[in-house]
């Protein structure tokens, strides 16, 4: 059954992915939560795992993703050179930050960062002519967005694509190039969750490190195919209904992620 359901996730996260260029690990995280909740493994190592796991699957959610992005012209390659650095820089902070918060604390911010990303995908981005940032902003937003991808498991497509719009780039070449720069986001992070979580007796049989790999395996089946799906998908439907519908999906899910461990947190 956790199979089918790990497959499931898969597809739905790489479309996603491909479509609105998110990462996908704003579904993985939570649903590996839940798997693995109802599983009875402990509690203080789930969230650790999900994230990981999350930003394993999304190295080759991101490589499917921007294969087809980049075939169809729209990652802007100048960009996405000078966030890299900064991307994995804080890809690295984020996972040794996350290795000293409890599990509670970080579904809290996933689930306040859900919210977040729900009321941006509700305003459609305002497709103006695209402004040069400078290096020094790309660098500094970088390491803003891989910190919190990489704390949080998402990738860096769900903070990459709103910053992208807000200096004016349309939305197709912002949701490619976010998921040209989840790439470096999940090596990094993966990498951090990988070794910070190799010392810990709590992990289940078959990880490696914070790394579920039965998950792992089952989610990069399906979807890798489905990230190319999406992408081809992204450069023919108008989006904002259906990022209307996401962002309610979404929305929901992070309240509930909020309220459940808001009471944990003030019960102890």
């Amino acid at each position: 059954m956790d199979y089918i359901l790990y497959l499931s996730v898969g597809a739905l996260a790489g479309f996603l992915s491909g479509l609105f260029g998110l990462g996908g690990g704003i579904i993985i995280v939570p649903a590996l939560i839940f798997v693995f909740t109802a599983n009875g493994l402990p509690i203080e190592v789930v969230t650790h795992l999900a994230i990981g796991t999350s930003l394993a699957t999304i190295i080759v959610t991101s490589i499917a993703s921007t294969l087809t992005h980049h075939q169809k012209g729209s990652v802007l390659w100048d960009l996405t050179r000078w966030l890299i650095p900064g991307l994995l820089l804080g890809s690295v902070l984020g996972g040794l930050l996350a290795a000293s918060l409890s599990g509670s604390t970080l579904q809290l911010f996933f689930g306040t960062l859900m919210i977040i990303v729900a009321s941006q995908l509700v305003v459609s981005p305002d497709e103006r002519g695209s402004k040069n940032p400078g290096t020094l902003l790309l660098g500094i937003a970088g390491i803003f967005i891989g910190s919190l991808s990489s704390l949080l498991g998402i990738g860096g497509g769900t903070l990459t694509t709103p910053f992208l719009t807000s200096i004016g780039t349309k939305i197709r070449q912002a949701v490619a190039t976010s998921a040209a720069c989840g790439l470096p986001i999940a090596i990094a992070g993966a990498i951090t969750y990988l070794f910070s979580g190799l010392s810990n007796e709590l992990v289940p049989e078959g990880s490696l490190g914070y790394i579920f790999i039965p998950a792992w395996l089952g989610i990069v089946l399906t979807s890798m195919p489905f990230a190319r799906v999406g992408a081809l998908l992204a450069h023919r439907i108008n989006e904002r209904r259906l990022k209307q519908l996401f962002a309610g999906i979404i929305l929901i899910l992070g309240v509930r992620l909020i309220w459940l461990n808001a009471l944990v947190i003030l019960g102890n």
